[in-house]
């Protein structure tokens, strides 16, 4: 068996990255994807690599020499490589591909070493490295039958997003029988080339094969293997978090994104708070059936939003303003407010981090507990307080009757309440728990109620919040600092929407409250935490083992792709002790207590 590597292109897209090299020169994490791919190949035994060079040929060649490790290193030079495509530098190793069973693959590749060794030891003697298509893949895909014979190849401009479910997307990397190459491929080569021109795809050559009766051509098709094709920086970037050299980088590189893990499908998230279970399938379906006038019309100004807002919390459109995500109200707000803030630690960094031109009044909750004996001493020594209800990350959660005997005695005082909301649909008591009302907002217009949409609703991408309040100077500042198009046409039409699914909604946080309880029996019988009582879609847990929190978050994520927050470091945190755990669905959530289970054994 031998290898042969296409590494003839320019690599235009990566920019500044190959202004001086070819693209196998990329270093990820300091450490050429050509370097990559040779040790792979030497790792499963390979002791010869052909490797078809064109731009910047003198650096590669010099780079790797005539012998890297245990393989034997000969190269083919594609001198018109800035005319030509891949289908003429395969041709210009025809006679090579004679020679022996081959591993063809490209050189834009970073993949796991495992992935050859796998190929190897399948017995088909021709086989196609393929991967079930996800939304980040980009190229040709592939169509395979129940026995896995490749069927059809698709290339891009073909591409029926309608039946993405049957793709397979093809690698780059190939496993051919000396015989296959001889009787079938290089012959189809040479012709297609001879027909068809040198600026084609190798590809294209497999498609025609692919259609004979004699087609031999099956799918390998991978399953948790980690690869990706670099064709720019965005590329680098994901390939640099999937390929960290340690847990300890990887963990920081994830940290440092803050959301965006749809690129990384593998990645089982913990840390971030969404609904799992809403939208339905019937409320996405209708939303894509608008997709093409969502995406090609502007939304509506802010006065409609805070309209279809104020509809659907039975507020007033003038008492309401709609954000983009609560983030953004947040922001607004500090900007907006006088004097101190009691800020409850620990808390959601979003708040301390944005009342940069307020006193910061801080009060540490003992044991991550408090209730309204604390917060009525605690609101005298500020102007304004801010409580998280349920709060997060503790999950402590007060009775709607005790905020209410808070706000009496702030507007007694003249003192505002800062209450956020967020997590309230999640309690036992449910939406019955909301101050988020017409007749409480009016009856304390000291009372400012911010709801992130994005994380009880289950739709942090479309990025919605909103505040309330009955001060209107307070809401007019708040305002100012909104534009007006502030919230997209799918965010608009989710708001216009909702209201038929209220009882879907409804139906889908009962689910959150019971898997809470069947999660945290879970987490219980694993002997590994101290659990706070939680009313949120999430748990504060305080780990009673001898390893530390960021121990735990690398070896998940490192080992098991499973991201937990670490605590260490947060104000009101008292050691390194202390994770948050979302609840997911019941499979993600057995995934988690079984991984849990097998590590606290090893210790």
């Amino acid at each position: 068996m031998q290898a042969i590597i296409l590494a003839a292109g320019m690599g235009n897209r990566l920019g500044k990255y190959t202004k001086d090299n070819t693209k196998c020169m990329l270093e990820i994490n300091g450490k050429t994807l050509i370097e990559r791919a040779l040790d792979a190949l030497d790792d499963n035994g390979i002791k010869k690599c052909v490797i078809v060079v064109g731009y910047q040929k003198e650096n590669l060649m010099s780079f790797v020499g005539k012998k890297y490790k245990g393989i034997e290193i000969e190269y083919v030079a594609n001198d018109v490589y800035h005319k030509t495509n891949n289908i003429y530098s395969l041709a210009l190793a025809k006679d090579k591909l004679l020679e022996d069973d081959t591993i063809l693959l490209e050189s834009d590749l970073i993949f796991e070493s495992r992935i050859i060794h796998d190929l190897l030891a399948d017995p088909e003697p021709t086989l196609a490295v393929v991967d079930k298509y996800q939304s980040w893949m980009d190229g040709t895909v592939v169509q395979i039958s129940q026995d896995k014979l490749i069927t059809n190849f698709i290339p891009k401009k073909f591409f029926n997003y309608e039946e993405k479910h049957t793709y397979y997307k093809t690698v780059n990397i190939y496993k051919f029988s000396r015989q296959f190459l001889t009787e079938s491929y290089v012959p189809f080569l040479v012709a297609y080339s001879a027909a068809m021109g040198n600026n084609e795809y190798y590809e294209q050559v497999l498609r025609v094969i692919a259609t004979l009766e004699k087609n031999e051509l099956k799918a390998f098709c991978l399953e948790g293997h980690r690869w990706y094709e670099i064709d720019d920086v965005q590329d680098k970037d994901i390939a640099e978090n999937i390929f960290g050299n340690s847990s300890e980088e990887k963990l920081s590189r994830i940290q440092k994104r803050y959301g965006g893990y749809w690129r990384f499908p593998y990645l089982l998230d913990y840390c971030y708070l969404v609904n799992p279970y809403f939208p339905t399938d019937a409320m996405l379906n209708e939303m894509k059936a608008y997709f093409r006038d969502l995406i090609s019309e502007y939304p509506s100004g802010l006065n409609v939003q805070n309209l279809l807002a104020g509809k659907l919390f039975g507020v007033d459109d003038d008492r309401i303003l709609v954000g983009n995500g609560a983030a953004e109200l947040i922001r607004a707000l500090s900007r907006s407010l006088e004097g101190s803030v009691g800020v409850i630690y620990p808390t959601f960094n979003e708040y301390p981090e944005s009342l940069t031109q307020n006193e910061i009044v801080p009060f540490i909750a003992k044991d991550m507990r408090y209730g309204l004996p604390e917060l009525l001493e605690w609101q005298s020594k500020c102007d304004t307080l801010l409580v998280i209800n349920p709060d997060n990350p503790s999950g402590n959660c007060l009775d709607r009757t005790d905020i209410i005997a808070l706000l009496d005695a702030m507007k007694k005082g003249g003192k505002r309440l800062i209450l956020d909301e967020s997590f309230i649909d999640f309690s036992d008591s449910g939406l019955s728990q909301t101050l988020l009302d017409q007749g409480t907002l009016e009856s304390y217009p000291n009372l400012t109620v911010i709801k992130s949409i994005s994380k009880s609703y289950g739709v942090p991408g479309i990025r919605l919040g909103v505040l309330a309040t009955a001060d209107r100077a307070l809401l007019a500042r708040i305002r100012k600092e909104l534009s007006i198009w502030n919230i997209n046409s799918f965010g608009e039409n989710f708001l216009q929407i909702i209201g038929k699914y209220k009882k879907d909604y409804a139906a889908a946080c009962a689910k959150i409250i019971a898997e809470r309880e069947r999660f945290r029996e879970g987490l219980a019988s694993l002997g590994m935490f101290e659990i706070m009582p939680s009313q949120a879609n999430y748990f504060l847990c305080k780990i009673k083992g001898d390893y530390s929190a960021r121990d735990l978050t690398k070896y998940l994520l490192g080992e098991h792709d499973i991201y937990i927050k670490d605590l260490t470091g947060k104000k009101g945190i008292p050691d390194d002790k202390w994770i948050r755990l979302a609840v997911r669905n019941r499979e993600d959530n057995d995934r988690l207590v079984s991984t849990l289970g097998a590590f606290g054994r090893e210790r």
